[in-house]
C-alpha cells in the first residue's frame, strides 16, 4: 500500500480533463467554477454506478442525465451492495489483497474510465471513497469493516494519486454513516481526507464534503463544520414525507464560519414512503419538488435528486433493495428526473452569487410544515422568488425590493412554463393568488425590478 510506483502516477495522468475545477464562492455561500461562473449543484445519486455498470451502460446513463440537466453524479468507489466481495461489471474486485489493503488497478481503471466518460458528457462525479459500512457495520449494507486511521490515510493517498488528473471530482467522505460517540470514527474520516489531499498534491487540494445519515440539528456540520478541509456541508434528509427538510438547511446556513450547504440525499422518487409501501405507498414527483424548492429557497447551494430504482441500478431478475418498482433504464425517465432542470434553470436565470433567503417577503406568521412558503432574493433587491408548495394565497411584502415598477410572473415547476401577471407599481405589498391550489399544485412567484430587463423565466405560456 505504501509503495506507490511512478507507473501508477503516469497511468493517472493519461486523461485530459475538460471541465473546470469547482471551488467555493468568495462570499462562502455558493459553489462556482475556477473560471468564476456560478455552479448550481444538481446531482443524481448513482451510488452503485462503478460496481454495477459497464462502460456502455454507464455512458447511456451519463448521456441521459446530462440531457436532463444534471451536472453531478454521486457514486461510491467501494460500493454499498457487497462492494468488497462481489466483482464489478467487468469481473474485478477492488482489492488484490484485502488483508494488506492492496488496491486492484484493474478495478480502479474501470472507475477512472467511467469518470472520464462523465467528464466528456459535462458531468462532475461526487466520489465517495467508500460506503460507510466499510468503517463500521450498521443495520444495512455489507462490510467487512476494513478501515482504521492508518489504512484510511494510505487508501486516501492512493486514491488521490490515482485520480490526480481528474478535475471533475468532488470528494465526499462518509457514505450514509454517522460517526459514533466514544469511537475514533471522526479521526478515521479525517485521516482518509488527509491522505486524499496529500495524494492530490499541493496545488490540487480538491473540494470536500461529508455524506451522513439523517441527523439533527445539522448534517456533516455536527462533526466537521470547523474543519478547514470541509468546503461545504451536506445533509441527508431521509425518505419520509411528514418531516420538512428545509429546517436542516436553514440551520447550517446560519452557522459560523459561513459554508455552503445542500441536501445530498432527500426522499427518492419511486421510494416506499418511510420504508412502508404497504401503508403509505411510494413517493411522487410532487413530494420531491416540495423538498427541493424549499431547501434551495432557504439557502441551499444546490440539490441532489435520487430515484430508488436508479441508485441501486436495479435490473429485472435481481432481488433489489426495499422493493424497487422498475428497471433502472426505465426509471431514468421518472417525472421528477425530467422536471429538475426547471429548478436549476430558474435559479441561474437571475444574478446568483449574491442570493439570500428572505422570509420577510412573506407577511403573516407561518409554522414549519409541508405548506410552508419560502422566499429568496438577491441582496440588492432586484428580484425575488417565492415558492408556494400547495398554492395557498399569501400577502407579499415588497419593501425590500427597491424597484418602482415590478414585473410579476407565475412559474410552473412541473413544466418550466411561466405565466405573465403583468407590471405593477411597487406599493410595498400585494396579495399573491396562485393559479391553482392543493397538494401537487406548487408554484413559484417571480418578482423582478422592471428596469433591469431580466429575461422571462422559463418558457412563456402566455
Amino acid at each position: 500500500m505504501k509503495k506507490i510506483t511512478l507507473l501508477l502516477v503516469l497511468i493517472s495522468a493519461v486523461a485530459v480533463a475538460q471541465l473546470p475545477r469547482i471551488k467555493v464562492s468568495e462570499n462562502k455561500r455558493f459553489l462556482m467554477t475556477e473560471e468564476g461562473k456560478p455552479f448550481f449543484y444538481m446531482a443524481d445519486t448513482g451510488w452503485e454506478l462503478f460496481h454495477a455498470l459497464d462502460e456502455s451502460e454507464a455512458d447511456w446513463y451519463f448521456k441521459t442525465r446530462a440531457e436532463q440537466g444534471f451536472n453531478v453524479i454521486q457514486a461510491v468507489a467501494l460500493a454499498e451492495l457487497d462492494g468488497i466481495n462481489t466483482p464489478n461489471a467487468i469481473g474485478e474486485l477492488p482489492f488484490r489483497n484485502l488483508e494488506k489493503m492492496r488496491p486492484n488497478p484493474q478495478y480502479f481503471k474501470h472507475v477512472k474510465k467511467l469518470i472520464e466518460l462523465a467528464d466528456a458528457r459535462g458531468l462532475y462525479i461526487a466520489l465517495l471513497p467508500t460506503w460507510g459500512d466499510k468503517l463500521y457495520k450498521n443495520s444495512w449494507g455489507t462490510g467487512p469493516e476494513i478501515f482504521n486511521k492508518e489504512n484510511a490515510y494510505e487508501y486516501g493517498k492512493w486514491l488521490g494519486l490515482w485520480f490526480r488528473s481528474n478535475d471533475n471530482i468532488i470528494w465526499v467522505l462518509g457514505g450514509d454513516r454517522n460517526p459514533r460517540e466514544g469511537t475514533e470514527d471522526v479521526e478515521v474520516w479525517r485521516a482518509m481526507q488527509k491522505g486524499l489531499q496529500e495524494g492530490l498534491g499541493l496545488f490540487e487540494t480538491g473540494i470536500y464534503t461529508f455524506h451522513p445519515q439523517p441527523a439533527s440539528p445539522g448534517g456533516s456540520s455536527n462533526w466537521f463544520h470547523n474543519d478547514e478541509w470541509l468546503n461545504f456541508n451536506m445533509h441527508q434528509t431521509g425518505h419520509c414525507t411528514d418531516e420538512p427538510a428545509y429546517p436542516k438547511i436553514r440551520h447550517d446556513y446560519n452557522l459560523k464560519p459561513v459554508k455552503p450547504v445542500l441536501d445530498g440525499e432527500p426522499l427518492y422518487e419511486d421510494h416506499p414512503i418511510c420504508f412502508n409501501a404497504k401503508e403509505r405507498g411510494y413517493s411522487m414527483d410532487r413530494d420531491i419538488r416540495r423538498i427541493m424548492y424549499s431547501n434551495v429557497f432557504v439557502g441551499a447551494c444546490g440539490q441532489t435528486y435520487g430515484c430508488h430504482d436508479v441508485w441501486q441500478m436495479f435490473k429485472k431478475g435481481q432481488e433489489g433493495v426495499n422493493g424497487p418498482l422498475r428497471p433502472w433504464k426505465e426509471a431514468l425517465e421518472m417525472p421528477m428526473a425530467t422536471q429538475i432542470k426547471h429548478l436549476k434553470n430558474l435559479m441561474l436565470s437571475r444574478p446568483y452569487l449574491d442570493r439570500i433567503p428572505d422570509q420577510g417577503l412573506i407577511e403573516g406568521e407561518q409554522v414549519d410544515g409541508n405548506d410552508y412558503v419560502t422566499a429568496t432574493r438577491d441582496d440588492s433587491g432586484t428580484y425575488a422568488f417565492i415558492y408556494f408548495p400547495e398554492g395557498k394565497t399569501k400577502n407579499i411584502n415588497t419593501r425590500n425590493l427597491k424597484a418602482e415598477k415590478l414585473n410579476i410572473w407565475w412559474y410552473d415547476p412541473r413544466t418550466g412554463a411561466s405565466f405573465v401577471i403583468g407590471q405593477m407599481q411597487n406599493f410595498g405589498s400585494f396579495s399573491a393568488v396562485p393559479p391553482s391550489s392543493g397538494k401537487g399544485n406548487d408554484w413559484v412567484l417571480v418578482i423582478d425590478d422592471a428596469s433591469k430587463g431580466y429575461p422571462k423565466p422559463g418558457t412563456v405560456a402566455y
